[in-house]
């Protein structure tokens, strides 16, 4: 018993010192969870991976060429799509064609997204908060999967209805966030619910590989993934693109939130 008091008193001397000079903290791994300016962010480490679809892959599309991506730097995706509240906190007025708290905002255009990100961050010393690349929502949205959905091929469609929003289930209007199961890393309604911007321009991919791709330099559109409550499950895979005008304000898109490390 005395010996197990001295190790204790010990730990607890320890713990202090750590408290008083403080130590480096863990660096975060796949899936942690970190709250900043009251919205929930899950971690997407660095990594490589394959970003498109073979050409085996059922529903595809030409513009999916499968290439090598390797993201250098991890980074905070938002856990949920941005809702109507959390966009209310930084802007004057509610946009959304179906009303609800915890719905996802949508019925916002690029440049909308654009100008609620600078008045997020301002006053910050760095810009903190912006869209995901293309890449990057796609690496995010795979959370180390290779396969149609972040749950697998489901090739039958068995199993959609259990982590997406979609024409099949959702009815006439978008759904309350984080109402389906999660990816890997934690991230809710990557498929399904609303489209959601990245931050790229859209253009073709050159099937080379690449290291933190941002996009083509011109272009007309904009890319949105995910697939939405009106869409049936084949919009909903991972490597599906879809582009819009910069302009374009539509009740099946919305958007998520990319903060970079601290």
């Amino acid at each position: 018993m005395k010996r197990t008091r001295i190790v204790l008193t010990c730990l607890a001397g320890l713990i202090s010192i750590a408290a008083t000079f403080g130590c480096p903290p863990r660096p975060p791994e796949a899936g942690d969870t970190r709250t900043f300016d009251g919205i929930e962010f899950q971690w997407c480490p660095p990594g490589t991976f394959t970003m498109g679809s073979p050409e085996s892959e059922v529903g595809r599309d030409d513009d999916e060429t499968p290439h090598t991506v390797t993201l250098s730097e991890g980074y905070w995706l938002s856990t949920f799509e941005v809702t109507q509240d959390q966009w209310l906190e930084f802007a004057e007025s509610n946009p959304s064609s179906t009303a609800g708290g915890d719905h996802p905002v949508e019925s916002v255009s690029w440049n909308d997204v654009q100008e609620f990100l600078a008045i997020l961050n301002a006053g910050k010393a760095t810009a903190q908060y912006r869209l995901p690349t293309e890449a990057q929502w796609e690496y995010a949205y795979r959370a180390g999967t290779a396969t149609r959905f972040y749950w697998g091929d489901d090739t039958d469609g068995t199993e959609t209805g259990d982590y997406a929003w979609y024409s099949d289930n959702s009815g006439s209007g978008t759904r309350s966030v984080g109402g389906k199961e999660p990816n890997a890393w934690g991230l809710h309604d990557m498929s399904g619910n609303v489209w959601e911007f990245c931050q790229d321009l859209y253009g073709e991919y050159s099937g080379d590989a690449v290291t933190d791709p941002e996009g083509p330099d011109t272009g007309q559109f904009l890319v949105v993934r995910g697939g939405s409550i009106f869409n049936d499950r084949r919009f909903c895979r991972a490597a599906n693109r879809e582009k819009v005008g910069p302009n374009s304000a539509s009740g099946t898109v919305g958007f998520r939130l990319l903060r970079s490390q601290d």
